[in-house]
């Protein structure tokens, strides 16, 4: 079973606009009784302006236009934690939550300052460390994974897809030449690596 919700919290459709509910999870029944559990939740919260799927954002009783990002994806994440623990069955249920994936969109980062964001990217970053700044992300995820007192098991993907700037659909995802994919995954590449890792632990 599959279940799309981009931010694990409710996003409702309100006559303001659309509200995202950061303390608020309204559908986590269907989460309930099964025997594993994979959640993953970033990708869409980096998102600003037209891209963005919101039009404020709710904390308790306060709704406001506009928060920093990553303080709204840890106070959301922290009601997913919460939720779980309260929730969820850990004698009978196994939960994974999928880290953060990097996104390659400045080419500075990999101390190449002429590339034009993953286009023409043909090999990874070479060597076990990434040059760039850590991903904000990151942080977030282990420090609300840690206050969780049932074990979740992180797939930490995060380095593993800095290092893989050749990865990206780039020019080639199907909406023409001026359209550029540095965030999402072609497949096979990146995301089998990912399903190798969930298989291990799933052993």
């Amino acid at each position: 079973m599959f279940l799309k919700n981009g931010f694990l919290v409710d996003l409702a459709y309100e006559k303001i606009g659309k509200v995202l509910k950061l303390n608020s999870i309204s559908t986590g029944n269907q989460w309930k009784g099964v025997d594993t559990l994979i959640f993953n939740t970033f990708h869409w919260w980096n998102h600003s302006g037209r891209y963005q799927t919101w039009d404020y954002f709710q904390v308790g009783d306060k709704i406001v236009k506009e928060m920093d990002h990553m303080e709204a994806y840890k106070i959301a994440l922290t009601t997913w934690a919460k939720w779980v623990d309260s929730n969820i069955d850990f004698s009978k249920t196994k939960v994974f939550f999928q880290g953060v994936a990097a996104v390659h969109l400045d080419g500075k980062e990999w101390k190449d300052p002429k590339a034009n964001g993953c286009i023409g990217q043909t090999q990874p970053v070479l060597g076990p460390t990434y040059p760039g700044p850590s991903h904000p992300g990151e942080a977030i995820v282990k420090s609300v994974l840690s206050i969780i007192e049932n074990p979740v098991y992180l797939l930490d993907i995060t380095l593993l897809t800095q290092l893989r700037k050749d990865g990206h659909p780039s020019i080639y995802a199907g909406q023409g030449p001026k359209f550029v994919d540095c965030s999402h995954w072609c497949l096979p590449g990146a995301p089998d690596t990912w399903n190798e890792l969930l298989y291990a632990a799933l052993l």
